[in-house]
């Protein structure tokens, strides 16, 4: 079951970096052809921004995953470094799952806000400005899938960020 769980999360880990990297450059280019528009032609792109802020807000929730996949994220260690190493893992284990269960709420809400916010448009590209929360829901939901994998099995390689292995 841990091999599939791992195939799974790989996967899905392929899919956000390959998104990722579409926001993001899809974001440089955009936010670059606007800025040569307006300072050299003396134009502007109507579309420019909700465009840039949309492929911005894509591009840090796909990322947070990520994070938590490298334990890149920030950590505050000052109680838990001195500790018992037992202790100090099974605190981490109740941490991770906090945040997992954050996370499901945050899937939750997003969902209910999107659901009631899918008519409103964004003027300029006329999508349902909906699709700033999906982006929500779906970072939330990976992320979750690596807390539950981090309480579940961890692993050293993991590293000191995640005292549980």
């Amino acid at each position: 079951m841990e091999r599939a769980f791992d195939i799974l999360l790989s996967w899905v880990d392929g899919a956000a970096r390959l998104v990722l990297l579409a926001c993001m450059s899809v974001m440089i280019a955009v936010v670059a052809s606007q800025v040569f528009m307006r300072y050299v032609l003396n134009s502007s792109i109507d579309w420019a921004d909700e465009v840039s802020r949309l492929a911005f807000v894509w591009a840090i929730f796909l990322a947070i995953p990520l994070g938590i996949r490298e334990g890149a994220h920030v950590g505050i260690d000052l109680l838990t470094s001195r500790l018992p190493r037992g202790l100090a893992r099974q605190i981490g284990r109740v941490m991770l799952g906090l945040a997992c269960l954050l996370m499901c709420v945050v899937v939750y809400e997003s969902t209910i806000v999107a659901a009631e916010t899918w008519s409103e448009r964004l003027g300029a590209i006329n999508i349902s400005s909906s699709y700033f929360f999906v982006a929500v829901i779906i970072g939330s939901a990976h992320a979750a899938l690596h807390l539950v994998h981090l309480v579940l099995h961890p692993l050293e390689e993991h590293g000191p960020e995640y005292p549980i292995d």
